[in-house]
């Protein structure tokens, strides 16, 4: 990877997110919230309804190296849904780099789910590796899952600054990486609940009515710095931090 800002140079995805010190920024009423997106040169969020296409191997692998830097990993149900995700952090050398640095072997796998309408099936509630807590307005009660399951119930609406409150001071969250999709990227902006955006433009162009990385009115327009920028094959990976 070439390093284009801040300073010029070569890197490598294991190099680059060694250490991002992720967990010392955490504020004392919520986790520091990084989120992670993939997105065309025009602006889309997904090809055929799924952003697994518009990555690469490379974005894959910082995606993967991401994981490891956080305490937690937050999705929103229709992502969980359409992805279908396994254990957040599948590989086994990843885990023993998250020992190595001071955390569990897994992130906690956060899910928020209006209706609690979530794919029982998928490999992260089968795999039995992990734990996931839910974030639902609904009283309907889950299966039984190989994965340990909790589920933290909000009246009539998931309050996200409540959830991200309730991670950092009953579970101990100190970093949390968000990887949407768009709709829970759009409400955490709005409530001015995020701190960074790693974002990967590739060189695609998708066209049609495909949302993009955030969806939702935002009460102002929120103004980003630059962290760094770099290129691989003809893609861009930006991290920017909220002002």
């Amino acid at each position: 990877m070439r390093v284009l800002l801040p300073e010029p140079g070569e890197t490598v995805p294991a190099e680059l997110l060694a250490d991002l010190g992720l967990v010392e920024l955490a504020r004392q009423d919520r986790p520091y919230v990084i989120l992670n997106f993939a997105a065309t040169a025009d602006g889309r969020a997904t090809i055929d309804g799924r952003s697994g296409p518009i990555a690469s191997s490379t974005d894959t692998e910082i995606l993967q190296r991401l994981r490891t830097q956080v305490d937690a990993v937050m999705i929103g149900a229709g992502t969980m849904r359409v992805e279908r995700y396994g254990r957040m952090v599948s590989d086994p050398s990843l885990r023993a780099l998250r020992e190595r640095i001071g955390l569990p072997h897994d992130p906690l796998a956060v899910i928020v789910s209006g209706r609690l309408d979530l794919p029982w099936d998928a490999p992260l509630f089968t795999d039995g590796g992990g734990r996931c807590l839910i974030f639902t307005a609904s009283e309907a009660e889950p299966p039984e899952t190989a994965t340990p399951v909790r589920v933290v119930r909000h009246e009539r609406r998931v309050d996200l600054a409540e959830c991200l409150r309730h991670c950092r001071q009953e579970r101990g969250v100190r970093a949390l990486l968000c990887e949407g999709g768009p709709i829970l990227h759009g409400q955490l902006q709005a409530e001015g609940l995020a701190d960074e955006l790693f974002l990967t433009i590739a060189p695609r162009l998708a066209g049609g009515l495909a949302p993009r990385i955030l969806e939702g009115e935002l009460p102002e327009v929120a103004e980003m710095e630059l962290v760094w920028l770099l290129e691989s094959d003809g893609e861009l990976f930006a991290r920017y931090r909220r002002r």
